[in-house]
């Protein structure tokens, strides 16, 4: 089925059977008081809007039938996948750099089976999402994300989470470059940093990478379509 969305810089044509929605990120770490995000200073004032958006785009599509994906950063308690000294990646990233600084985290941030690891509370993944661990900002490094879009036919990804110019951006990205059509959802995002974080990367993504829409404009094309398969007309 093909649906006219109003995106920016003009309107796509998407495939509703080939296309699917992309959470990235929506952890306690980054979204959550008391997590990694809240604990290295970054204001997360804006984490409940984007939670409210996010769930209304995933209770739009689940009903209509395209899949869910969860992306989910995080390490091995003993860090054996953070890449090391060598990595670039543990210089940078912020759970790996306060676990050095302070003491009492480590073992804690972004680490698998901890608090700050699991998804919101009210963003659970549910029977039939999938879930996707990375160790790297961008969803496809070193994780099968490729393979389980391309076996199911994905061609169109909508994109949703934090942070929208660190993983959002990374993934989506990387997703042009796969020949995937990225479609950012720029009220169900979240940057890291000031809003001018926010508005470059949605320049990025309107001028080279993709196209843009809102959680809105998402659940009004889909949710008629989601009312239409449960009745069965």
């Amino acid at each position: 089925m093909i649906v006219k969305f109003s995106t920016e810089p003009e309107s796509l044509d998407v495939d509703l059977e080939r296309a699917a929605v992309i959470v990235v990120d929506m952890q306690n770490a980054f979204a959550s008081k008391g997590g990694m995000f809240d604990l290295a200073g970054l204001d997360i004032s804006g984490a409940p809007r984007v939670v409210r958006a996010v769930r209304n785009v995933l209770e739009s599509a689940r009903p209509a039938g395209l899949p869910v994906i969860y992306l989910q950063m995080g390490y091995l308690p003993d860090l054996a996948n953070s890449g090391g000294p060598n990595s670039p990646n543990w210089h940078k990233e912020f759970s790996l750099i306060l676990m050095r600084k302070r003491e009492e985290l480590k073992g804690k941030l972004l680490t698998e089976g901890e608090w700050d690891f699991a998804v919101v509370d009210e963003l659970k993944p549910q029977p039939g999402d999938m879930v996707v661990t990375k160790t790297r900002y961008s969803g496809f490094a070193g994780t099968n994300l490729d393979s389980l879009l391309r076996t199911r036919g994905i061609q169109f990804l909508f994109f949703t989470g934090i942070a929208t110019n660190v993983c959002v951006e990374s993934t989506l990205r990387d997703a042009y470059f796969h020949d995937y059509w990225p479609v950012l959802l720029t009220d169900a995002v979240m940057q890291a940093g000031p809003p001018v974080m926010q508005e470059a990367t949605v320049r990025n993504v309107e001028m080279f990478f993709g196209w843009t829409t809102t959680a809105t404009e998402f659940a009004q094309k889909l949710r008629p379509r989601g009312r239409a398969a449960h009745t069965g007309s």
